[in-house]
């Protein structure tokens, strides 16, 4: 009996069982859950008002969305050999080259975040302020930073996807670290092995398996994300997609939303039978 509780002012035992008030939640339990209940609801209802949803709007919707997919087929495949595949090759150099280049950020922050590795609480807090910055900043506004230094191109969004995957791939290293059992780490102390060989020999062999998952599941999230870089600027399928858009090319865009959908389904097989075969 989880949260069933007996009502009566004197002992249970005293209490007859048919005369036992059964509750599944206590007054205060019941009093918490209608609390968020009603913090759910008013969130909602002050989110509807804030939209300014134009009923309108909603009604022409399914209208306009049969016309654009009209105009879209048929697809141009001509334009794919032309265009579109450059593009999706930058694409996945993007993504790639961004999820190494994270690696290499990534583990010291990993390594200062965990606290059973690093006894300091200045240096884990200066590395979770780092890593939560990193993640909470979307790829595309990392991107439009990188722009305005580097200018239009590959290297804007594969720093943008760099520095977004740094939160990721570094917090997941230090939550693995703080998860391993202390055993080997205590042997290596105690034979008086250097900070290096503890973290070489006796956090990587147990870090390995985790820390190539995290980074087969960060490449393929990459794929995705570089894809809409090339919305802003930032190189990649993306731009090929924001000149057809701006030049009303719909058969064109086709072949780039359905080459984006490809290369996603394609990544996607590819990490999983990596993760069943290697991992």
């Amino acid at each position: 009996m989880s949260n069933a509780q007996i009502v009566s002012h004197v002992p249970s035992a005293a209490v007859p069982l048919a005369n036992r008030v059964w509750q599944r939640h206590t007054p205060i339990q019941k009093l918490l859950r209608f609390i968020v209940w009603f913090t759910i609801v008013l969130a909602v209802v002050q989110s509807v008002r804030h939209i300014e949803i134009i009923p309108e709007f909603l009604y022409d919707a399914p209208e306009q969305m049969q016309d654009m997919l009209g105009r879209m087929w048929p697809v141009d495949w001509e334009h794919y050999q032309s265009d579109v595949h450059a593009a999706l090759v930058e694409t996945l150099h993007i993504a790639t080259l961004g999820t190494l280049l994270s690696i290499f950020l990534a583990i010291p922050f990993g390594l200062l975040v965990a606290s059973n590795l690093t006894r300091n609480k200045g240096l884990n807090l200066f590395a979770r302020v780092v890593l939560v910055a990193s993640r909470s900043i979307n790829s595309l506004v990392w991107a439009l930073l990188f722009l305005a230094v580097f200018g239009p191109g590959a290297i804007a969004g594969t720093l943008a996807i760099a520095f977004r995957s740094i939160g990721f791939v570094g917090k997941m290293v230090g939550e693995t670290i703080e998860q391993m059992p202390r055993g080997p780490i205590e042997a290596l102390q105690a034979a008086g092995a250097s900070k290096f060989s503890e973290i070489w020999y006796g956090y990587w062999p147990q870090l390995k398996p985790a820390f190539l998952s995290i980074l087969l599941l960060r490449w393929d999230i990459n794929v995705r994300e570089s894809a809409v870089l090339g919305l802003v600027g930032a190189g990649g399928v993306g731009m090929a997609l924001d000149t057809a858009l701006n030049l009303f090319q719909w058969p064109r865009v086709a072949t780039v939303l359905v080459s984006i959908f490809a290369i996603v389904v394609i990544t996607e097989i590819v990490v999983t039978q990596i993760r069943k075969r290697v991992l």
